[in-house]
């Protein structure tokens, strides 16, 4: 059964510059063997999340790139997709766009932001994934 996991941001660390949480959860999925697709909101996103997965940690190496930099993006644990792309979905998907991630994936992971008045769009998602069938948790972080 397909799952869907939201990560609600409590934590000054995440609340102050959200993309670490999303650099996180893209590390935790390399170690796994688990390839990513970072679904990004905007290209300028995207190039954001790119330059923090090479500094956010000194001591961690998260393989990845953005589509269409490189021929071999199969090969690619942690991909970065800006909505201008069509990029087929990968098992696991971490979504930073508006909408929910249609069918084809094993788990989607959506990061809640810490301001409340921002999480109604999110809570429609829940209601939409649970509708659809999926097995929903939530995650304080």
């Amino acid at each position: 059964m397909a799952r869907a996991d939201f990560y609600l941001i409590g934590k000054p660390r995440f609340r102050d510059q959200p993309l670490l949480l999303v650099c996180e959860l893209a590390r935790k999925a390399s170690d796994a063997g688990l390839p990513m697709l970072v679904l990004c909101a905007s290209a300028a996103q995207a190039e954001q999340l790119d330059d923090l997965l090479w500094s956010f940690d000194p001591d961690a190496y998260v393989p990845h790139q953005i589509v269409g930099a490189d021929e071999d993006e199969e090969e690619v644990p942690v991909l970065l997709a800006a909505p201008e792309h069509d990029v087929a979905l990968r098992p696991m998907v971490l979504n930073l766009r508006e909408a929910a991630v249609p069918d084809g994936f094993e788990r989607v992971l959506e990061v809640v932001p810490a301001d409340a008045s921002a999480r109604g769009p999110l809570r429609e998602r829940w209601k939409q994934y649970v509708a659809r069938g999926l097995e929903v948790a939530k995650h304080d972080m």
